[in-house]
C-alpha cells in the first residue's frame, strides 16, 4: 500500500551548523541517549527537536527524515507508537509524576516499528521534584535504542542530577545575517525585519511573534500608557487599557524597556537600545530617577514574572497595577 508523502521536517536556517553536528553523531552511532536543548524562547528549540525526532524515527533518513516512509506518515498524522510527548497538563504549570511513570513503562517496551523509542519532554524545568526524581532511573538505564529529548528555556531550574545525565546543547542567538532573510520572508513586504529582530533581542521566532498584529497592538497600548504616566495619569486607572492582554506579555515588554532604559542611563549611548522608537520616553525617564531605582524596578518585574510562571501569585491584575504604580512614581520623581 502506498504511503502518502509528508513534508520533511527540517531545522531553521540558523541551526544548520548545530544540525550537522547532531546528525554526524547520530550517523556515527555516538549520539547520547539523552539530549538537553536549551536557550531562550524564540530560538527555535522546538523545530530542532522535531527534526531530530523525525529523523530518529524515520526508516530511510538522509540529511533529514525522508517524509515518505510509513513512520514519517504516522508522525505527520499526529501519532507514532514509538514516540511519547510529555508536557504540563491543561491549566497546569508543572509536569507531575504520573506521566513520568508512563515514560518509565514506555522505555522498557520493544519499539513497535523496530527502531527507536523517543521521549520528548518540555519544558523540562516544569518537572516537579517527584517527577524529576522518578525520571532519573530511566535516564540512567534507558535501554538500547532510546532517545530522550528535553527542552528547557532556563535549564538552571532543573535538578542538577537531570542535567548531568543529558548531553547539553545550548542554542546561541544567531548572527543577524543568519536569520534576517528567513524573517524578512515570513514577515513579508511592509515589515522592517531588522527592527523587529532588534526589539526581540536577536531571537528570530520572537521577532516574528512581536511583529504580529496582537503583539504590535499591545506594544502601542503600552507606549501610549507610559506617555500618559509621564503626563501624570493615574496608574491604576490606566491599567484598564491592558484589559484582555496577558500580564506575562506586559511584564516582558516592561522588562525589555527597563533594560533599554538602564543601558541608556549607564552609557548615554543610544546605539545599544533595542527599542529606538522609544528613546524620547527613555530619555525622560533617565532624567526623572536614578539608575539604581530602575534596577530595583527591573528586579521586581523579573521576580513577579517568575512567580506568575510557577503559579506563585494568585492575582495577576494586582501585580500589573502595583508594577505600574512603581513605574509612575519613578517617572514623576
Amino acid at each position: 500500500m502506498a504511503v502518502d508523502q509528508a513534508s520533511p521536517i527540517a531545522p531553521y536556517p540558523w541551526q544548520q551548523t548545530l544540525w550537522r553536528q547532531l546528525i554526524s553523531l547520530q550517523d556515527e552511532g555516538r549520539l547520547p541517549h539523552a539530549l538537553l536543548l536549551s536557550g531562550p524562547h524564540g530560538l527555535g528549540k522546538q523545530m530542532l527537536a522535531e527534526a531530530m525526532v523525525a529523523r530518529t524515527l524515520c526508516q530511510a533518513p538522509a540529511e533529514t527524515a525522508c517524509g515518505r516512509c510509513h513512520s514519517c506518515a504516522m508522525l505527520a498524522a499526529g501519532y507514532h507508537p514509538d514516540l511519547q510527548r510529555i508536557s504540563p497538563a491543561d491549566k497546569s504549570r508543572q509536569i507531575r509524576i504520573d506521566p513520568i511513570r508512563e515514560v518509565n513503562a514506555f522505555v522498557v517496551q520493544t519499539a513497535q516499528q523496530g527502531g527507536y523509542r523517543v521521549i520528548v519532554l518540555q519544558p523540562a524545568e516544569a518537572m516537579n521534584l517527584s517527577a524529576a526524581n522518578a525520571l532519573l532511573k530511566s535516564l540512567e538505564e534507558p535501554g538500547s535504542r532510546t532517545l530522550f529529548v528535553l527542552l528547557a528555556d532556563i535549564p538552571s531550574r532543573m535538578l542538577p542530577t537531570i542535567r548531568s545525565r543529558c548531553q547539553q546543547w545550548s542554542l546561541a542567538i544567531p548572527a543577524p545575517e543568519a536569520c534576517l532573510p528567513w524573517l524578512s520572508s515570513v514577515l513579508g513586504e511592509g515589515q522592517d525585519a531588522a527592527f523587529w529582530l532588534n526589539v526581540a533581542g536577536g531571537l528570530p521566532l520572537l521577532a516574528r511573534e512581536l511583529a504580529g498584529a496582537e503583539a504590535r497592538g499591545l506594544r502601542q497600548e503600552l507606549h501610549e500608557l507610559f506617555d500618559a504616566l509621564v503626563r501624570g495619569a493615574e496608574p491604576v486607572a490606566e491599567a484598564s487599557r491592558l484589559a484582555g492582554h496577558s500580564v506575562d506579555s506586559v511584564l516582558w515588554y516592561g522588562i525589555a524597556w527597563l533594560e533599554d532604559l538602564i543601558r541608556l542611563g549607564l552609557s548615554g549611548d543610544s546605539q545599544g537600545v533595542r527599542n529606538p522608537d522609544l528613546l524620547p520616553l527613555f530619555r525622560q525617564a533617565v532624567k526623572n530617577a536614578r539608575v539604581r531605582d530602575w534596577f530595583r524596578l527591573l528586579d521586581y518585574a523579573r521576580e513577579q514574572r517568575r512567580l506568575l510562571a510557577v503559579g506563585g501569585n494568585p492575582n495577576p491584575q494586582l501585580v500589573l497595577e502595583a508594577w505600574l504604580v512603581r513605574w509612575s512614581a519613578l517617572l514623576r520623581s
